[in-house]
């Protein structure tokens, strides 16, 4: 395994575990650590048969997989003794903190780096460790409003709505654990570990990609358009119902689009669905038509209802089969019960099972997020029941089970 020879200690809850799911993933000793209570993590739904508790978590089971899980108390003197021996012999260190606290208990990158050079110690925050947001606590919700993708989800005309699966923490601990190997990488050029800074709202800012740039030389900037686009004066969809759910099909016109077009009212025309008119316009050059005048924009309207009545007769895979046949840019909109049962992840081995505490039958968890010629990635764990690993961990500081059992009594562990 690549990261084989190193150890993490993952301060995060659940808005930078991914990152430690990641190191975690390509072999790293990763030590997740909780308070005695345990992380709020656990109590992210869904829950297994829709039971809430700690230990039934899905989100948990997702995001803890691959770690080692202890308990400790922050905000306890003895515990933050503890978090420091740890650290002596950790490479990494990830906190997902309100900027300031961590070095509150003592524990910040200052206190722990000190004697210990080789440390690379990173933070994932809302807003960045300096600045005057960095104190600012925020949601999903927030961070994607202040970092711009919020403005481009959503219907023309309405209010912007919030994507339904939250990922603007997701994305900053993505980018965190690509930035402590990248800090590892330069820790083996100079020998000296550093503090890395991870603001979610840059990193869904920069998740804009061109929209940011279109702003930044003044260019008309993205606009908004509910499963569609907009295209000039022209707005279309991208996504369209059909018999059994919906689709993703790209019709336009233009050099690039309207070849397909034309061969997917060719094939209307054959099935008696269209007019011989429509099937004969000049799809390279319509638009142009409806720029200059010379056909009102209300055709294109009618033309994709004419398209949406043909599509609604039809199933996905009716059309995904005429797509591959005759190259139209088709493909279905698959539901999460068909993504779990793909025969293209069965044929690439992806799923792996574990048997998970209080759970009756093996469960099925995505598989590895990469496939290494050399390095298999492999889930050498399932996600740590609360606490578990406490005496296997807490032994390699000398403490047996009496003092486990004193450090419990007296809320450390």
């Amino acid at each position: 395994m690549l990261l084989t020879p190193y150890r993490v200690l993952d301060l995060t809850d659940q808005r930078g575990m991914l990152a430690g799911q990641i190191l975690a993933d390509l072999g790293a000793d990763v030590i997740a650590i909780e308070p005695p209570d345990g992380s709020p993590a656990r109590s992210v739904g869904p829950f297994a048969g829709d039971e809430p508790g700690p230990d039934r978590s899905l989100f948990w089971w997702a995001y803890a997989r691959n770690k080692r899980g202890i308990t400790c108390n922050l905000d306890h003197s003895d515990g933050q003794a503890l978090i420091r021996q740890l650290a002596a012999s950790a490479d990494f260190i990830l906190e997902s903190d309100v900027p300031g606290e961590m070095a509150r208990r003592g524990l910040g990158y200052d206190h722990l780096a000190n004697g210990h050079e080789e440390l690379i110690y990173t933070s994932i925050s809302a807003f960045g460790q300096t600045g005057p947001k960095a104190a600012y606590e925020a949601t999903d919700l927030i961070l994607m409003a202040a970092g711009g993708p919020l403005i481009l989800s959503g219907g023309a005309g309405e209010s912007p709505v919030r994507v339904s699966v939250p990922q603007a923490w997701s994305h900053a601990s993505g980018e965190a654990a690509i930035a402590a190997m990248v800090a590892l990488r330069a820790r083996s050029n100079n020998g000296r570990g550093q503090h890395v800074d991870i603001s979610a709202q840059q990193s869904v800012a920069a998740a804009t990609m061109s929209a940011n740039l279109a702003a930044s030389i003044g260019a008309a900037e993205t606009a908004r358009v509910a499963g569609g686009m907009a295209v000039g004066p022209f707005t279309g969809k991208l996504i369209w119902e059909v018999a059994d759910g919906y689709i993703s099909l790209t019709f336009l016109f233009g050099s690039g689009i309207g070849p397909f077009s034309q061969r997917l009212f060719n094939w209307m025309y054959d099935e008696g669905e269209c007019t011989i008119e429509d099937r004969d316009l000049d799809w390279i050059g319509l638009g142009g038509e409806f720029i200059s005048g010379a056909r009102p924009l209300s055709e294109w309207d009618r033309l994709m209802d004419v398209v949406g009545a043909f599509l609604k007769q039809r199933t996905r895979a009716e059309l995904f089969e005429q797509a591959q046949s005759r190259s139209l840019l088709i493909v279905p909109v698959t539901t999460v019960d068909e993504v779990a049962n793909f025969d293209q992840f069965e044929a690439r081995d992806f799923w792996r099972e574990h048997e998970m505490p209080g759970w009756p039958d093996p469960v099925r968890f995505p598989g590895p997020f990469v496939k290494l010629s050399d390095n298999e990635i492999e889930y050498r764990r399932r996600a740590p029941t609360l606490g578990e690993h406490n005496a296997e961990v807490y032994a390699e500081l000398g403490l047996d089970q009496d003092a486990l059992n004193d450090l419990r009594e007296r809320g450390v562990i």
